[in-house]
């Protein structure tokens, strides 16, 4: 119990106080949300999706963070070049709370038999606030931490460019461009409580290899660092085909320094994919974690395709 609570307050502190390091999310089905953290991304696939994902990270342990994405996606290149995209992020740690909204744009740029390049830009807003309700030890108070509620609000952006080819993808993008710094009441001490949101810079690649067997194999790696830390993650998932068709996949993920992931994934119908992963604990919370759970959905729709027109002489339409 103590360590959980020493756990809780040293995380609590950090993400108060001015502390930038890995503030955003880490997700083993990472390869299904790439938008939100490169905009180059959006739209490249045909089709409108939706993807939500939701996290419950280190089970068992108090404050522990909570995630939930949303993500909506189109390829406009019927009506205009490029696509757009919604992404929506919450997260919970301990007494805090951040959610981040973008509107996504992605321009194509056709490299011929390589693929697509997608220039990207994600502009909107990340929140973050505080409701502080410290459990100080004995009857003293510590009056360097904030004790008040605390809101701010201000303007991320985000840029990315993603490449998109037959069997692979690969992409390079920085979140929180602006580096906000969002600035709250005052603790009492002379300090404000506050919180900056640090760039992130990400690096991304996956490969698909077909007809392994009666499925597929695909690979799958995510690097992230806000030149504090860094983290990677390591995919690699197996696709069951039925009649031709992907109806299933199962697969591991590797996480530098930190979880080891199962991925299990099933097409429950046409365009509609549900998926879970189970991450074991290998850091120093795996002796009070019972590991981490996320649950995944996607579901895409395609426009049909117009029906072509003749034309026909005046002339001839009487016979």
């Amino acid at each position: 119990m103590k360590l959980r609570i020493n756990f809780l307050t040293t995380a609590i502190v950090c993400l108060a106080s001015f502390a930038c390091a890995q503030q955003d999310k880490l997700l083993t089905h990472f390869m299904y949300d790439k938008m939100s953290v490169n905009p180059g991304e959006t739209g490249i696939d045909e089709g409108i999706c939706a993807t939500s994902i939701y996290r419950n990270q280190w089970d068992m342990v108090n404050g522990a963070p909570n995630s939930a994405i949303l993500n909506i996606a189109a390829n406009m290149n019927r009506f205009f070049p490029g696509g757009i995209g919604l992404s929506f992020y919450h997260d919970a740690i301990g007494f805090s709370r951040q959610n981040n909204l973008l509107l996504n744009y992605s321009y194509p740029i056709s490299l011929g038999n390589v693929g697509t390049l997608g220039a990207g830009i994600g502009a909107g807003i990340i929140s973050y606030s505080m409701n502080p309700n410290w459990i100080p030890p004995q009857t003293m108070n510590d009056n360097s931490l904030p004790g008040t509620d605390f809101s701010a609000m201000s303007l991320d952006l985000n840029f990315g460019l993603f490449l998109k080819g037959n069997n692979y993808y690969a992409g390079v993008s920085s979140t929180h461009l602006s580096e906000s710094e969002l600035l709250g009441s005052s603790t009492g001490v002379g300090q404000t409580t506050g919180y900056n949101t640090a760039r992130h810079y990400y690096l991304m690649g996956g490969y698909k290899m077909k007809n392994i067997g009666p499925g597929n194999l695909d690979f799958n790696l995510m690097a992230r660092t806000d030149l504090v830390k860094y983290s990677v993650d390591i995919n690699t998932r197996y696709f069951i085909k039925k009649e031709g068709a992907e109806i299933g996949y199962a697969g591991l993920t590797y996480r530098t320094s930190d979880a080891l992931g199962v991925l299990l994934g099933y097409n429950a119908f046409k365009n509609f994919t549900v998926g879970y992963s189970y991450d074991l604990t290998i850091n120093q919370l795996s002796t009070i974690s019972r590991g981490s759970h996320e649950m995944f959905v996607k579901y895409c729709y395609y426009l049909p395709i117009p029906p072509k027109t003749y034309s026909t002489h005046p002339r001839w339409l009487g016979n």
